[in-house]
């Protein structure tokens, strides 16, 4: 898939201290596009925006927590 036209962003909770961010692309059709802030030109995931929504809303709900 061409990511050229992607828009991508990071989470203002970020910061700018180069810490470990993800950056998404929300701007392409059909697709969700995610990588990693510190390696731009490595490799990206994508997701359905089902996927994404799904994945969101798990993090949301909690389900990827680590137990205490």
């Amino acid at each position: 898939m061409d990511l050229s036209t992607a828009a991508w962003r990071k989470s203002s909770l970020s910061g700018g201290n180069g810490g470990q961010c993800v950056e998404v692309a929300t701007n392409l059709p059909g697709t969700i596009a995610v990588r990693d802030s510190k390696n731009p030109h490595g490799p990206k995931l994508l997701f359905t925006p089902t996927e994404w929504n799904t994945f969101v809303e798990g993090i949301k709900t909690g389900r990827f927590d680590q137990p205490s």
